[in-house]
């Protein structure tokens, strides 16, 4: 399956640009197929940003930019605009504002500590988000009486640098696939065909390096809250790519490389919809 839209190539439509006073977008569909990027956003308000210690290019570097551009093939959507640095959707509601350096990459974010009232509306959002989800994904399986939910992040491998060796390459797969809330033996008919779809592609001139639980076990809140609430409706599968599709000390992406993941996950799709049919 080739991606859908037109807009495949070009530099300048590998990005959105949501308002300032947007949270998230969702774009509903008749399929048991979602793809979400919840670290996708960049916006703080400006109440947060001007006691803020950590500027922009800082913020940028350990957000997933791009990976909403990875899923639009996807026929459900949700796309999270705020940074995880006004509040982090993948992390419990208690550790969702990243008060200390410890919760985020030793990073001093804060010129002085936000007051309680500001941590509270941060938190509104992530309590806004997780209904809006439930009921998302309440009403898709009532449909389809299962679903595929493709949780789609990224990771840095050059955090000593830009000039610097980057992480290994064993220990850094350019597809992290993570289940740890998952009941692997419940879902093994959907998610092995789906890591087999994944590996089937070729990636820089070599097959697709994916792997399960090497950088990431997959232990987001977003997944977790899906197993939790739909046992047995729902499968998230927790995604991190490698940040190969860009520079991430620049913050530049790599159109082609982003290409090739965009049509990984599109051509894996009738894989999962398959799957799902198969156990109906």
């Amino acid at each position: 399956m080739a991606p859908s839209n037109t807009d495949t190539g070009t530099a300048q439509n590998l990005s959105i640009f949501p308002a300032p006073t947007d949270l998230w977008s969702v774009h509903r569909a008749v399929s048991p197929l979602i793809g979400t990027a919840i670290h996708n956003g960049h916006h703080v308000r400006p109440e947060l940003v001007e006691q803020m210690a950590l500027g922009e290019a800082g913020r940028l570097r350990e957000e997933d930019p791009f990976t909403e551009f990875t899923i639009r093939d996807v026929p459900n959507r949700v796309v999270f605009h705020r940074s995880r640095f006004e509040v982090d959707l993948n992390r419990a509601r208690d550790g969702a504002v990243y008060l200390t350096p410890d919760q985020a990459w030793g990073l001093d974010i804060w010129r002085r500590q936000p007051e309680p009232a500001l941590v509270e509306r941060s938190l509104r959002a992530h309590d806004g988000y997780y209904a809006m989800l439930e009921a998302m994904l309440s009403g898709i399986a009532a449909d389809h009486g299962q679903f595929v939910l493709l949780d789609i992040h990224s990771y840095n491998h050059r955090r000593n640098g830009a000039d610097a060796a980057p992480t290994p390459a064993e220990q850094a797969p350019v597809v992290n696939i993570g289940t740890f809330s998952m009941d692997r033996a419940r879902w093994a008919h959907v998610l092995d065909p789906f890591i087999e779809s994944l590996r089937s592609t070729s990636f820089m001139g070599r097959p697709m390096d994916v792997r399960e639980n090497v950088a990431f076990a997959g232990k987001g809140e977003q997944t977790r809250f899906v197993h939790e609430r739909f046992p047995r409706s729902g499968c998230a599968i927790a995604i991190e790519f490698k940040k190969v599709f860009m520079d991430e000390w620049t913050g530049a992406p790599d159109p082609g490389a982003l290409l090739a993941l965009r049509r990984m996950i599109a051509a894996s799709l009738p894989v999962l919809l398959e799957s799902l049919e198969a156990h109906a």
